[in-house]
C-alpha cells in the first residue's frame, strides 16, 4: 500500500523556494553551512541543529557543526561526535530518520556529561551527485514531536543544500586554481622582472642592489639581504631596508645554524614563527648564497605562497649573480692579461730604443778613451752629446705615450691633435681628424670625467699604433663626436686589413676591448684582408665641472 504524499502548506513552500534561491547564490562554503542550519531550525522549530560532514571514506564524521548550544556548554561536552550510535545510522543507511525519543533507539549510546537533554530527533542525509556528503540532525522541537511535514521540508532543504554546497565547492576549486595561476604569474613576473632588470647589467654590486630591492617589494618585507659564499664563509653582500642603511660587515660560518643549513641543504626555511624567510641561491646545482627576507609587516608572517614566489625569484637572482661574478672574474683576468701585455710592450720599447742607444754611447766613449787621442776624445764627446739629446727626446716621447701632459692640462681635443701629429710623421700616412666635443662647442662648462677621457685617448692611441706598425695605410680618419649621453670614437684606415676572427686576442684589440668594457661601452671592429680596418667604440659621456677637473 503506497504512502499518501505529504502536503506542505503554501507559506512553507514559498519559504523553501526563497531559501533555495538564497542558498544557491552563496559561494562561501562556511557561511553556506551555517545558513543551512539556521533555516532548518526556522522551518521545523528545532532548538538544536547540527551538520555532520563525512570523511573521505564515508564511514565517519570529519566535521560536526552545531547551532543552538552555548559555546561554554560545547566546551564542557568535549570532543564532537564521530558518527557512532544513532548518528551513525544515517551514515550506513542514508535515509531520513525521525524518532519521538532518540534515547529509545537501540543504537543510542546516551549523552556525555554536561550535554543538554534531547528527545525528539530528525535526521536527513545530504546527497551530492549520488554520493553522501553529510547529514542534517535536528533535535528538541519546541512544539512537540517532528512531523512528516517537518521531515519533507528538511528533505527539500537538504536537496537545495546539496546543490548549493556543490556549487560552492566547485567555485572554491576554481578560486584555488585561479590562486595557483596568480601565484604562477607572480613567479613568472618576478623571474621576468629580475631578468629584464639585470639582463644588460654585469656589475656585481649593481646586480645585488637590484635583487634586494626587487625582492623586498615582491615579498612585502621590511628588509631583504643577500649572503654570498666568499672564501669559505657567507658574507653579507647587499641589504635593502626601510632606512636605506648600507650593508654592515658581517660574515657567517658555512656550518652556522639556519643560514649555513639553508646554504648547504638547498632547502627554504621559514623561521621565527614565519617572520623570516631564508631561500637558497643555487646556479646549475652549485650553491651561490642565501636570500633572506625579514618581517612581512603588520605582525604577520610569510606564507607558503611567499615561499614559492621567493624561490622562483631566487632562481633568477642566482643566475644573475653567477653571471655577474663570471663577468667580473673575466674582466679581472683580461685586465691582468692586458697589464702584462702592456708591461711587455713598454719593456720592449725601452730595450729596443733606450737601452740600445745607451749601449752604443758606451761603445763610442770606450773606443775614444782606448785610443788616448785628445782630438778623437773630443769628437766622441760631441757625438755623445748628440746621442744623449736624441735619447732625451725619445724618453720624453715615451713619457708622453704613457701619460700625455696635454690630456691633463688642455683636455681631450688638444691631446688627440698632438697625438695625431706625432704618429702621422712617424707612420708616414695622412690623417684627417674630426673632433666634435661638448666642451669645445661651448655647450656647457664641463669636460668628460678622467676615466672617459683616458679611455677615448687610449683607444685612438692604440688604434693609430696598430695602423703604424701593421696596416701600411696611406690615409687614416679619426673621428671623436659627443652627442647627448654618448661619445663615439671611430678610427678607419685604407691599409692591408685583417681577419678579426684570427686576431681577436691581439694586443691592440684586447686592450681596446678592456678599456671599453670598463666604461660599460661597446666596441666593434670591421676589417677584411685588403679592405682596411674600421674600429668604432661608443662610450658613456659622463661629465664633471671644468674647475673641479683642473683642481684635481
Amino acid at each position: 500500500m503506497s504512502q499518501a504524499p505529504v502536503t506542505i502548506d503554501e507559506e512553507r513552500l514559498r519559504r523553501l523556494l526563497e531559501v533555495g534561491r538564497s542558498l544557491v547564490s552563496e559561494l562561501e562554503l562556511e557561511t553556506l553551512l551555517r545558513r543551512v542550519l539556521d533555516v532548518a531550525r526556522e522551518l521545523t522549530g528545532a532548538r538544536y541543529a547540527a551538520l555532520g560532514i563525512l570523511n573521505d571514506r564515508r564511514d565517519g564524521l570529519e566535521r560536526f557543526i552545531t547551532v543552538g548550544i552555548d559555546p561554554e556548554v560545547r566546551r564542557q561536552i568535549g570532543d564532537p561526535p564521530h558518527g557512532r550510535g544513532v548518528l551513525g545510522v544515517l551514515i550506513t543507511d542514508p535515509r531520513p530518520l525521525r524518532l519521538p525519543d532518540v534515547g529509545d533507539h537501540p543504537r543510542s549510546y546516551g549523552f556525555p556529561p554536561a550535554h543538554p537533554p534531547m528527545k525528539g530527533f530528525l535526521g536527513v542525509p545530504i546527497m551530492i551527485r549520488g554520493q553522501a556528503y553529510g547529514n542534517l540532525y535536528l533535535t528538541e522541537k519546541q512544539s512537540g514531536e517532528f512531523t512528516e511535514v517537518d521531515e519533507e521540508s528538511v528533505v527539500i532543504l537538504a536537496g537545495w543544500a546539496a546543490i548549493a554546497i556543490d556549487n560552492a565547492r566547485l567555485y572554491a576549486g576554481v578560486e584555488a586554481r585561479r590562486s595557483e595561476l596568480e601565484r604562477a604569474v607572480v613567479s613568472l613576473e618576478a623571474t621576468t622582472a629580475i631578468a629584464r632588470a639585470v639582463g644588460g647589467e654585469t656589475d656585481l654590486e649593481r646586480v645585488l642592489e637590484l635583487i634586494v630591492k626587487r625582492g623586498r617589494s615582491l615579498a612585502h618585507a621590511r628588509t631583504v639581504a643577500i649572503f654570498l659564499e666568499d672564501a669559505g664563509e657567507l658574507r653579507l653582500a647587499a641589504l635593502a631596508g626601510e632606512r636605506g642603511d648600507p650593508a654592515p660587515e658581517l660574515r657567517l660560518e658555512l656550518d652556522s645554524p639556519l643560514y649555513g643549513e639553508v646554504f648547504r641543504s638547498g632547502r627554504t626555511e621559514r623561521v621565527r614563527a614565519g617572520a623570516a624567510l631564508l631561500v637558497p641561491l643555487s646556479f646549475r646545482g652549485n650553491a651561490v648564497g642565501v636570500l633572506a627576507a625579514f618581517d612581512p609587516g603588520a605582525g604577520g608572517e610569510f606564507s607558503i605562497d611567499d615561499e614559492h614566489v621567493m624561490e622562483s625569484f631566487a632562481a633568477s637572482a642566482a643566475t644573475a649573480v653567477a653571471t655577474a661574478k663570471s663577468v667580473a672574474e673575466d674582466r679581472l683576468r683580461h685586465s691582468i692579461e692586458a697589464s702584462e701585455q702592456e708591461r711587455r710592450f713598454w719593456a720592449r720599447e725601452l730595450h729596443d730604443e733606450t737601452l740600445q742607444g745607451l749601449a752604443g754611447l758606451r761603445v763610442l766613449l770606450s773606443s775614444a778613451l782606448q785610443r788616448g787621442d785628445a782630438e778623437a776624445l773630443e769628437r766622441a764627446a760631441r757625438d755623445a752629446i748628440g746621442h744623449i739629446e736624441y735619447q732625451i727626446e725619445a724618453l720624453r716621447a715615451l713619457i708622453t705615450e704613457l701619460r700625455p701632459a696635454a690630456l691633463d692640462e688642455l683636455g681631450l681635443g688638444p691631446a688627440i691633435d698632438s697625438l695625431v701629429d706625432r704618429v702621422a710623421v712617424v707612420g708616414g700616412f695622412e690623417v684627417e681628424t674630426e673632433l666634435d666635443l661638448a666642451l669645445e662647442r661651448g655647450d656647457a662648462p664641463t669636460r668628460l670625467v678622467p676615466e672617459i677621457e683616458n679611455a677615448v685617448y687610449r683607444l685612438v692611441q692604440e688604434a693609430l699604433s696598430n695602423i703604424s706598425k701593421h696596416a701600411r695605410a696611406d690615409r687614416v680618419g679619426v673621428r671623436v663626436a659627443e652627442r647627448g649621453e654618448e661619445i663615439t670614437v671611430e678610427i678607419a684606415d685604407d691599409g692591408l686589413g685583417f681577419d678579426p676572427s684570427q686576431r681577436s686576442d691581439g694586443f691592440g684589440l684586447s686592450g681596446m676591448r678592456e678599456r671599453v668594457a670598463l666604461t660599460r661601452g661597446s666596441l666593434a671592429v670591421q676589417s677584411e684582408p685588403g679592405a682596411g680596418t674600421r674600429v668604432t667604440a661608443v662610450l658613456p659621456a659622463r661629465h664633471e665641472p671644468v674647475v673641479a677637473a683642473a683642481a684635481g
